[in-house]
């Protein structure tokens, strides 16, 4: 096991880095914090590449970190490392998903433009908690590996595959596939009760002031709304995806 005393070293100085967007797409590489998601990542250890562990945190007897790199650090090093206000000291550098282009599953959220971190990472949640074969981020969406989006998703990263690629490449290739899609609109939209869903659906979300881009709902096969009983203009799409995401479900056939 290593030990990294100074601030000024190399691997701290990268270990930062990866905090960026942009160095974790050059490497590859992206950075999990905490016990919890220290620990989802060990259960996919070869998404693994090192661990990183303040002299202070103790590793839980019943991890199993054999074959790993360890390097242990000062609090000091590990409080600089963090992105939370009263970290664990405890890191994992994992290698990012490498995801085919090609979409085969037959359950499917997209998400247009949706920048804020904390509801990208709660959409990721949810799809994984309703079993969805995979998320689709289209362009203008907040960074999957950003360090609060991991937080919100709480591990389910791990879980299921998040593809970054153009929307309506996506579109596309799920209607030949036969997946009906379902667009988010208070326009031209039915109360998302009266979904015909059969076997398969794929729901798109859009921006949070904006909604879905007008040339996405074109190529929809239908739009729903969630109907509002109250004052509030409208849900979160965090918690809009949820009640759509859920019902669809719920909904399919030969589940």
């Amino acid at each position: 096991m290593k030990f990294i005393q100074s601030m000024k070293n190399p691997q701290v100085k990268q270990w930062k880095k990866l905090l960026t967007k942009k160095e974790r797409e050059r490497t590859g590489q992206y950075m999990v914090e905490g016990f919890h998601l220290v620990e989802e990542a060990l259960n996919h250890k070869e998404e693994v590449i090192e661990l990183i562990v303040s002299e202070e945190a103790v590793l839980p007897a019943n991890w199993s970190v054999d074959g790993l790199e360890i390097t242990m650090v000062t609090p000091e090093i590990a409080k600089t490392l963090s992105d939370t206000e009263s970290g664990q000291g405890v890191f994992a550098i994992c290698h990012k998903q490498e995801l085919s282009k090609t979409l085969q599953g037959r359950t499917y959220l997209l998400i247009d433009a949706v920048q804020d971190p904390g509801n990208i990472g709660t959409m990721i949640r949810t799809a994984d908690a309703v079993g969805l074969d995979g998320i689709i981020l289209g362009m203008g969406c907040a960074d999957p590996y950003n360090s609060k989006v991991l937080r919100s998703a709480q591990g389910s990263h791990f879980h299921l595959p998040i593809v970054q690629m153009p929307l309506l490449e996506a579109i596309q290739q799920l209607k030949e596939q036969g997946i009906r899609m379902f667009g988010t609109s208070l326009h031209r939209a039915s109360d998302y009760r009266e979904a015909q869903v059969n076997n398969s659906f794929a729901l798109l979300v859009g921006n949070e002031g904006s909604g879905v881009e007008e040339a996405l709902l074109k190529e929809t096969d239908s739009n729903v709304y969630i109907p509002i009983y109250g004052k509030s203009e409208s849900l979160n799409v965090a918690v809009a995806a949820g009640i759509l995401l859920y019902h669809f479900k719920h909904s399919l056939k030969n589940v």
